[in-house]
């Protein structure tokens, strides 16, 4: 893994080398992304980008978008080198030497490396595989208010789960953080994929001190590459932890990207459909090779195979990669993006052979 002290999906380059693969005929299944991405006028954003400027440091023009939006002021709003610089920027921000972080797993490694990078001490609390990982409201908010963490990370929809919540479940996780002096970070990167999500309607900024909301511009639109999240919270959160934020993190190609993204009304309503049919076709599929399979609210799916990282090996032989889910606590899972039906086809038939 190098350097980096989280699991990720998605090609690794090094590990391809080192296995003697070639990424010309491999299919990635482990990133979470629309697969009919990026939309056309993006592409053309691009090619017709001035490279050499350097790019807004305020994001002018996309936070006034997305202030228009979510129904909010510009300064609500820090546009951020991905989502992750906004789950690392509110970690620095937040925490200190000594604090407690909750975070509600199983769920994205990054938020208790940027809490521990911080100096906080990290307690999980768990939902169980056997429960369909449904989160007990309940029992984290009184794990919040005996804990009481100066910071509880939150993701809804969740990954690698694909569990969401209701509006008023994190309402109360939010007023349970408030009570206990504390912030809830919320993760919504993956919200914008939820069936039946209508995508040309944002949620209304919060009006909640104690609430920060992360979003992504990259898991819907096929973007990430590019590098394009933001917080949403009260101006003073804001203003609070935009100092950490280095010059320039957002650069001009991302900016354009986001804007153009924005501005295409078309794309999203056009392929989320297809999306979630590949999904159901994929899920059916691996469901007929006899292996337990999980989707929550979210296309992905979570297959238990009795061991992760030896699935993950066997397919990368045959050009296809999944997330094996040791990383996530879950051993015996992987996680499988759907991409496009003819691909999920080839995945299928791979699977097939590494059963047989």
């Amino acid at each position: 893994m190098g350097a980096d002290a989280v699991a990720h999906g998605a090609v690794n380059e090094a590990e391809l080398a080192a296995l003697g693969i070639t990424t010309a005929a491999l299919l990635d299944f482990s990133s979470n992304l629309n697969p009919f991405g990026p939309p056309a006028p993006v592409r053309a954003a691009l090619a017709a980008l001035d490279p050499a400027p350097y790019p807004d440091r305020s994001c002018h023009r996309l936070r006034l978008v997305l202030a228009a939006r979510h129904g909010c002021d510009p300064a609500q709003l820090l546009a951020t080198n991905g989502a992750n610089e906004a789950i690392h920027l509110l970690a620095r921000a937040l925490l200190q030497a000594g604090d407690s972080a909750l975070v509600i797993g199983p769920t994205f490694g990054e938020y208790a490396h940027a809490s521990r990078l911080a100096g906080a001490h990290v307690v999980e609390w768990r939902a169980e595989a056997s429960g369909g990982f449904a989160v007990d409201v309940a029992a984290v908010c009184s794990t919040i208010a005996r804990l009481r963490p100066r910071l509880t990370w939150l993701c809804a929809p969740n990954n690698p789960t694909g569990v969401d919540l209701p509006a008023v479940a994190l309402a109360t996780i939010a007023s349970a953080c408030a009570e206990a002096g504390g912030w809830l970070a919320l993760d919504r990167a993956y919200a914008g994929l939820r069936r039946g999500t209508n995508p040309l309607i944002d949620e209304p900024a919060t009006p909640s001190p104690r609430l920060a909301v992360i979003h992504s511009l990259t898991k819907s639109y096929g973007l990430a590459g590019l590098r394009l999240g933001y917080l949403l919270a009260e101006e003073s959160l804001i203003a609070h932890v935009a100092p950490f934020q280095p010059a320039w993190s957002v650069n001009s190609a991302a900016q354009a990207a986001g804007l153009a993204a924005l501005a295409d009304g078309a794309f999203l309503p056009a392929t989320l459909p297809q999306l979630w049919a590949a999904s159901d076709g994929l899920h059916a599929g691996v469901a007929a090779l006899g292996l337990p399979v999980w989707r929550g609210a979210l296309p992905f799916l979570l297959v238990e195979t009795g061991a992760g990282a030896a699935t993950r090996a066997a397919l990368l032989a045959r050009g296809c990669l999944l997330r094996d889910c040791a990383s996530f606590g879950l051993p015996t899972w992987v996680r499988v993006a759907p991409r496009r039906p003819e691909e999920n086809a080839r995945l299928l038939a791979a699977w097939r052979e590494v059963l047989r």
